[in-house]
């Protein structure tokens, strides 16, 4: 006797569409971040100006992409494909 029953096709897709959605959300996110963090050149290279380079922008903003970024990145990760 053979087995009759018919099995499920296996999905053999990892991630769902929204999955990559969701990555590629958080890559836009990291890269506005690291976009702020790199900021603009100096008008002079000789002089230091420290309000550009300790602007709220590099110090807090552009870490807080990064980080809001990577944790996108974990939740499309870990986010179960919804079944078709």
């Amino acid at each position: 006797m053979a087995n009759d029953k018919k099995q499920a096709p296996a999905n053999t897709n990892l991630f769902g569409k929204e999955n990559y959605t969701w990555m590629l959300a958080g890559l836009a996110v990291m890269a506005l971040g690291f976009f702020l963090m790199a900021g603009g050149k100096s008008a002079d290279a000789k002089v230091f100006n420290d309000s550009d380079v300790y602007s709220t922008t590099r110090i807090t903003i552009a870490p807080i992409l990064i980080i809001a970024g990577l944790v996108i990145e974990i939740f499309a990760i870990m986010r179960k494909p919804k079944d078709s």
